[in-house]
């Protein structure tokens, strides 16, 4: 089967960006050289482990409570398939397939970085998987982020077992039934390969991953709206002035405030106005750089953290073979991307607050200058009154959603496991506030394109004149009351798809910045 993306895993740092393409597409993994000795490596100390009969947490005994319990030679392989089929317990809306991708990818580079002490076979057995694109049904919830997204990832590993079921080509089938197609041996689990499989952060880490490439399409969509609303309401450029955000020195600031001066470039409105009366824009529009701004430097900051994670080995125990050590720790813990979910919902949720005040200014005729409600013969038509309030519904929802996740925790496993971290979660509702600014920000647009179009003849910049010309082709101008509904979902989807990232490429982590 062949894949435009292919990825050699070799030890190294995969980037942001190489992250990014492997969630918007189907790729093809193999391992380097250097993968391969460590993998081998890490696995021959675990069978010299067996072989001298020294007990180790989960090699040879049971789990969590039930640590003390030693299980028989015999058993070994039982015992970690046990553990698939028994953690295999998740409930809800299966993730969807790019999300379940990024995880088997990342639980790829977590083993082959050679500290799980399994199988080389096994990793190369996900590989295919991917490479087949043979993606795993997992249920979205059941995990509360330690010891790492355990009932998400069983599911995962039950695949390679022949258990459960997994999508192909969109369809959903047998797992047995899909390996067989493809040629893939049912994986018989050796010692601690169950374990190394579950334990880990790669679920919680590729949804929230997933949450900050759709925040960045959502960040460009919102600039362009607001870059356009500034010019509907005749607004100045002036506090976008480089000089202003160069003496407070906030990178992300400085880089917003330089976008939207290359988006209202060359308007003619802008110029028509140059010498009026107005002081001041509302702040909706005044401090765009410093709030969206704020918004991007949280977005670059939870990249690091994400990055940092996507690269990490968070199963328990590790195994270093250079010193001949089998260490029980904690990595699976998913604290840090709990934290980085929530400090990212704040800014989510902040993008579409601006974007829903912006709207509301553009249809207050005492305040934007334009016909109120943005329509002609207003009374008989209501123009986007309604629009607006849907922008304030999903705006108010988003200000609930936004509350942090990683403050809750709630002991499992006997009070054995007595902290959790809940980043699963954290990064999940990350996705319905996002499906929120998406509308939010479509309805910006709507409007905006709107109201520039009212001071035709005198044109936007050619930028925004393009953009305007380019969303008409999915929704006409308003010229009397009709449904928006659908209007407002296909513009959605097509923020949603980042086809406004081009205009702010040059700002976005994973684009490039």
């Amino acid at each position: 089967m062949k894949h435009e993306m292919k990825l050699i895993v070799d030890n190294q740092q995969i980037a942001l960006s190489v992250l990014r393409e492997a969630w918007r597409q189907p790729l093809t993994v193999s391992l380097g050289d250097s993968a391969r000795r460590r993998v081998a490596e890490s696995n021959e100390l675990i069978d010299e482990v067996v072989a001298g009969g020294k007990q180790v947490y989960g090699v040879n005994t049971g789990f969590g409570q039930l640590a003390h319990v030693r299980i028989d030679v015999d058993q070994l392989a039982q015992l970690q398939e046990n553990l698939v089929r028994s953690h295999a317990v998740g409930v809800g809306d299966d993730l969807d397939d790019d999300s379940v991708r990024l995880i088997m990818l990342m639980k790829v580079i977590a083993l082959a970085e050679g500290f799980s002490g399994v199988r080389l076979e096994l990793v190369e057995a996900l590989c295919e998987l991917i490479n087949h694109n043979i993606y795993p049904c997992i249920p979205s919830q059941g995990s509360v982020g330690a010891s790492g997204d355990l009932a998400p990832l069983a599911h995962m590993a039950g695949a390679l077992l022949g258990f459960g079921d997994v999508r192909v080509d969109g369809q959903r089938m047998p797992a047995a039934a899909a390996l067989a197609d493809a040629g893939i041996a049912v994986v018989r689990l050796g010692p601690k390969e169950g374990l190394a499989l579950l334990n880990g952060t790669q679920v919680s880490t590729a949804i929230a991953l997933a949450a900050v490439y759709r925040s960045e399409n959502l960040l460009a969509a919102a600039l362009v709206a607001g870059a356009m609303s500034a010019d509907a309401i005749k607004g100045s450029d002036t506090p976008f002035d480089k000089r202003i955000h160069r003496v407070r020195g906030h990178g992300g600031q400085i880089a917003v405030a330089g976008v939207l001066r290359e988006l209202m470039h060359g308007s003619d409105i802008r110029a028509s106005h140059l010498a009026c009366e107005r002081v001041q824009d509302p702040y909706s529009i005044r401090c765009q750089p410093q709030v969206v701004g704020a918004c991007l430097d949280v977005v670059r900051h939870v990249c690091k953290v994400l990055e940092t994670e996507a690269n990490a080995v968070t199963d328990n125990p590790l195994v270093f073979a250079d010193s001949e050590s089998v260490l029980s720790g904690g990595n699976f813990h998913a604290e840090p991307v709990a934290f980085a979910a929530d400090y990212l919902a704040l800014a989510i949720a902040e993008i579409g607050a601006l974007s829903e005040r912006r709207t509301a200014l553009l249809i207050d005729s005492h305040m934007s200058g334009l016909p109120a409600f943005l329509v002609k013969d207003g009374g008989l038509n209501s123009g986007f009154m309604m629009a607006q309030v849907t922008a304030a519904a999903l705006a108010s929802e988003n200000k609930s959603l936004a509350h942090p996740a990683s403050v809750d925790s709630l002991p499992t496993s006997a009070n054995q496991e007595d902290h959790v971290s809940m980043a699963t979660y954290a990064a999940r509702r990350l996705h319905t506030m996002l499906d929120n600014v998406a509308n939010i920000v479509a309805i910006e647009l709507l409007a905006a394109a709107q109201g520039v179009e009212f001071h035709h003849p005198k044109k936007s910049s050619p930028i925004i004149e393009t953009v305007i010309s380019s969303l008409r082709e999915i929704s006409p101008q308003y010229e009397e009351d009709r449904s928006l509904s659908t209007d407002i979902r296909q513009l959605a989807a097509i923020v949603n798809e980042g086809v406004y990232c081009d205009y702010a490429a040059s700002i976005l982590p994973s684009l490039g910045s």
